[in-house]
């Protein structure tokens, strides 16, 4: 087999994806959802619903797609939905933000983290820091942009960040500080005090932060969201980055946003005009009509989704494990460590088969050297209907 040189190396080395013969892998994400297909198993492993979003937010595509609205929007993005953005942040959480200078639309929040490092960093002299376990793509991302990267673990079970590790990790070679709250894989949100504590940081170090924001709808414990922009001193050095496919369950039409200063965001822009430059047309306007819903809609999600946790995690328990509840986001963690695993990856290679389900070995969020720390650990995602989860934990019970 030829060895095909390029960037791509450096993202699937990132990623883990990288093998020691040099050929690359599919995401745990792709193998898993493979396996569920191919077994007929309730896939608890990726993070998508089963089921469809708001009427209200469906009907608004259609409307759009009938109207004409089928060709390129603005680069920027449809001014609805950047008005809608605005609207939201100020409603939601008091943040003024202007729809023409602050706002910029993408492909997702994927291609909003992309855009973000591989216009912000210079190379390997900037150093990226994440929390550790994290979502693959933004060690791809890292990885790709030549940013050299740092770590702060979040450990087993409350999955808080090391204050002490964070100071150390955070110096003046930091160009940015990315920060996933709430947080997926673990469903921690973080603490008040990490979040001052990582905008002290940025403002010594002189450093950006970028926050990953997706889950911001699905905080489990009956608070709020707090962004870390709207902390004091925090705005003027953060870009935010959100989505409407966790929200309205519509994660295949790939809208999300960035928000936050002007300069910051032309710096985006930028790079991200040269990768998709714009799409999703109709589906834009149907993110504005969702993000204009009211507050009854956002405050059902999340007892729905409370509803959900609690089934999948009285299931797992049922089923011999310890579980780490999550206070956001879909997914909850588990140590299949009770039930006999000693390896994370194993086990969910062999689960189903075993007994019909799939899950996501925590493994697969770590760098190959921090795999010990979550060797026996899963991640579940509870995005699913109440009756699959019932059926899944019963199936999960045979262990």
């Amino acid at each position: 087999m030829r060895t095909i040189p390029g960037a791509w190396r450096r993202a699937a080395a990132g990623a883990g994806l990288l093998s020691a013969d040099g050929t690359g892998s599919p995401t745990i994400f792709a193998e898993m959802s493979a396996l569920a297909a191919q077994t007929g198993a309730i896939n608890l492993g990726q993070g998508f619903p089963d089921s469809d979003g708001p009427p209200e937010v469906l009907e608004a595509a259609r409307e759009a797609i009938a109207s004409g609205v089928n060709q390129y929007p603005p680069g920027r993005g449809d001014v609805s939905l950047r008005e809608a953005i605005t609207e939201h942040q100020h409603r939601w959480y008091g943040l003024m933000t202007d729809p023409d200078t602050d706002v910029l639309v993408t492909a997702g929040a994927t291609e909003a983290l992309a855009a973000v490092l591989l216009g912000l960093v210079s190379g390997p002299e900037d150093e990226v820091v994440l929390f550790e376990p994290y979502y693959d793509s933004y060690a791809a991302c890292v990885a790709l942009s030549g940013a050299t990267l740092r770590t702060v673990p979040l450990r087993w079970p409350d999955f808080q960040p090391d204050l002490d590790a964070l100071a150390d990790a955070v110096t003046d070679a930091t160009r940015i500080i990315l920060v996933n709250d709430p947080h997926n894989p673990t469903g921690a949100v973080f603490s008040a005090e990490a979040r001052a504590e990582i905008v002290r940081l940025a403002q010594k170090h002189d450093a950006l932060i970028v926050t990953d924001e997706v889950y911001e709808h699905l905080v489990l414990d009956g608070s709020r969201h707090v962004p870390i922009a709207t902390l004091p001193d925090a705005a003027e050095r953060t870009l935010s980055i959100s989505s409407g496919g966790k929200t309205f369950r519509t994660t295949g039409w790939k809208v999300g946003w960035v928000t936050g200063p002007a300069d910051l965001v032309d710096a985006v822009l930028a790079v991200k005009q040269f990768l998709t430059y714009s799409g999703g047309a109709p589906f834009q306007p149907a993110m504005a009509a969702g993000l204009r819903l009211g507050d009854d809609y956002f405050t059902g999600l999340a007892e729905e989704m409370r509803t959900a946790r609690d089934e999948l995690g009285a299931g797992l328990r049922a089923a011999g494990m310890t579980v780490s509840t999550p206070a956001a986001t879909y997914f909850t963690v588990a140590d299949a460590g009770d039930v006999g695993a000693t390896d994370a990856g194993e086990f969910c290679r062999a689960l189903p088969e075993r007994v019909g389900v799939v899950a996501i070995p925590m493994t697969a969020f770590v760098r190959p050297g921090e795999r010990a720390d979550v060797r026996t650990l899963v991640r579940f995602a509870a995005c699913k209907r109440l009756p699959v989860i019932r059926e899944a934990a019963a199936r999960l019970s045979r262990l």
